[in-house]
């Protein structure tokens, strides 16, 4: 018998008596492939375990103006998300996507359209609105999502819906339409975007600056309720616009004389925002210019010892520009859409109504609305979120300038004294001197007199200690004890802090079945609408033991009827 056949024979004889023969030592193995993100093993493909996985019940979706995202609980990031554009309003026949023209022809926008308005899925002024329209794209993506992405068998399941607040009740009617009806949801459950965010980055109180498509929303929320709203129109479609026009300028410059004048496509635009488009910071000097700007020139940021270098420059390819050309623009140039449209620093203050204030001065203002103690909490937790907050620099210069903002005017509320604003200035500068005097004494002032039963001179009570509050110090400890951190731990400074989106917390609150004080069952929507919502904003969520009739007991946590919360 040969040496290989009497090896094969021996360890067939290993397996047989019960003992597995030993691979021989191949060293380290290459790392075999992972999974894309967009593929990964769902939930509900492994073990159903005790509970039989009862968060794989529902659906987490997000709708915005311009995209929807769509996945299931416990998970990062979405399974996807679609946009509404026109390449998915597309009919059926229709095959002008594969024909070599059509990708390098330029759309016209049509007379009296506003600009991307092909590209939203709905706005908040419904005067110009066709909600039927609406519900068309919504059917279709909804339909696209449950059959390419989510891939679920016939059972129903709830949804958890991730809505920005005050959206129009009409509005609001046809989106749970279509998901009543094309998703056969049993029920939806509805959250707000900015108590998402909230929860997304871990936090309890804090500011979320929602910098959208349409506007841009500054709301104050304290322990999971919004308790103030601000709105601005300087958000992603006033941006992209002011990109448009400068690309716009470039290539009418760089055209030879008599030549028709080119006008940017929106595709375009977004397209070259999205790469190359950039938030300057806030520059060191000539800061005055920030709050004056009609006293002053526009702000040059200014380096003394900076050494002289070329201005970097960046070649953009128009191939549906026609001809075909190649812009070259100078990198700082690309900074000068965002510093117009969302912080507008060549125009005075007194010019802006209260809808179109820059993002700082719209911080501003909410912050000293809110009382102190809220103000104290949300001042710290400043969650920028939003399409436009993924622009690079835009996040460090907003708080830049809501930090010098706020060095610069205090909290005061009074913005003009009038003819006291003298002797107003005048007492500031002597109080912040007395001050400053009193530090400077009580620190160079000797403890010890020469006469030791003499008491030691008092303080003001500006430079005394506060009196430690013995049920704050109990908290603090019990919640040490129980391994998460005091709520009250950071406050009075301008922070900012990080946040996975609305959609990472509406996940997190599915997965952790969580009770919505806005929930909506499918018979009494199809049977009443939302005129069979109650009007009370504040409704308890803990189950009650309540009787309904003789032999009649409802289930813990059912209610009578159901309430639209923020939204009513």
């Amino acid at each position: 018998m040969a040496s290989g056949d009497r090896k094969v024979s021996a360890s067939l004889s290993r397996s047989v008596r019960g003992t597995t023969p030993r691979l021989p030592d191949l060293g380290p193995t290459p790392e075999s492939p992972r999974t894309p993100l967009l593929r990964s093993t769902s939930s509900h493909f492994g073990s159903p375990g005790g509970s039989f996985r009862a968060e794989d019940e529902f659906v987490v979706l997000e709708l915005g103006s311009r995209f929807m995202r769509g996945g299931f609980p416990g998970e990062s990031t979405p399974r996807c998300t679609l946009t509404f554009g026109p390449d998915e309003q597309r009919r059926v026949g229709d095959y002008r996507q594969w024909d070599p023209e059509y990708s390098q022809r330029r759309r016209k926008r049509k007379r009296g359209q506003e600009w991307g308005q092909d590209y939203e899925l709905y706005r908040m002024d419904l005067s110009q609105l066709d909600l039927a329209l609406v519900e068309n794209k919504l059917e279709r993506a909804i339909r696209e999502t449950y059959t390419k992405y989510f891939l679920l068998d016939q059972k129903p399941r709830r949804i958890l819906l991730a809505l920005p607040p005050r959206i129009p009740h009409a509005l609001m009617s046809t989106i749970l339409q279509v998901l009543f009806e094309t998703a056969q949801a049993p029920s939806i459950t509805i959250l707000s975007s900015p108590i998402l965010s909230t929860v997304a980055a871990g936090l309890r109180s804090a500011l979320v600056v929602d910098i959208g498509w349409a506007e841009t929303i500054v709301t104050g929320v304290c322990e999971y309720r919004e308790v103030l709203e601000r709105r601005t129109i300087r958000a992603g479609k006033l941006l992209s616009e002011e990109m448009a026009k400068l690309l716009n300028a470039e290539l009418n410059d760089d055209a030879p004389p008599g030549a028709a004048k080119a006008e940017i496509s929106f595709e375009e635009a977004d397209e070259v925002l999205t790469r190359v488009g950039w938030c300057k910071s806030r520059p060191k000097s000539n800061r005055r210019s920030l709050y004056f700007p009609a006293r002053t020139s526009p702000i040059l940021e200014e380096f003394e010892d900076a050494v002289e270098t070329p201005e970097p420059i960046i070649i953009l390819p128009f191939p549906r520009n026609t001809p075909p050309t190649e812009l070259t623009v100078a990198f700082a140039s690309l900074a000068k859409p965002a510093e117009r449209a969302l912080f507008a620093p060549d125009t005075a203050l007194n010019e802006f109504d209260d809808h179109e204030l820059p993002l700082h001065h719209l911080i501003y203002r909410t912050l000293l609305s809110l009382p102190m103690d809220i103000r104290r909490l949300c001042m710290s937790r400043i969650v920028i979120t939003g399409g436009v907050s993924s622009l690079p620099g835009l996040k460090t210069r907003v708080l830049a300038e809501l930090e010098a903002l706020v060095q610069s005017r205090g909290w005061d509320p009074v913005r003009s004294y009038g003819s006291a604003s003298a002797r107003h200035d005048a007492m500031l500068r002597q109080r912040r001197e007395s001050l400053e005097l009193q530090r400077e004494e009580a620190a160079d002032k000797v403890s010890e007199s020469l006469d030791p039963d003499l008491p030691p001179a008092p303080l003001s009570a500006g430079l005394q200690d506060p009196e430690v509050d013995q049920i704050d110090t109990k908290l603090a400890n019990l919640a040490l004890h129980n391994g998460t951190p005091p709520t009250c731990s950071v406050g009075g400074v301008i922070r900012g802090v990080e946040t996975l989106g609305a959609w990472a917390g509406a996940s997190l609150v599915a997965q952790l079945g969580i009770k919505g004080i806005v929930e909506i069952e499918r018979e009494r929507f199809l049977q009443h609408g939302l005129q069979g919502a109650s009007r009370e904003k504040e409704v308890s969520v803990v189950p009650q033991r309540q009787s309904v009739g003789p032999g009649v007991g409802r289930g813990a946590g059912e209610r009578a009827s159901w309430t639209l919360g923020v939204w009513a």
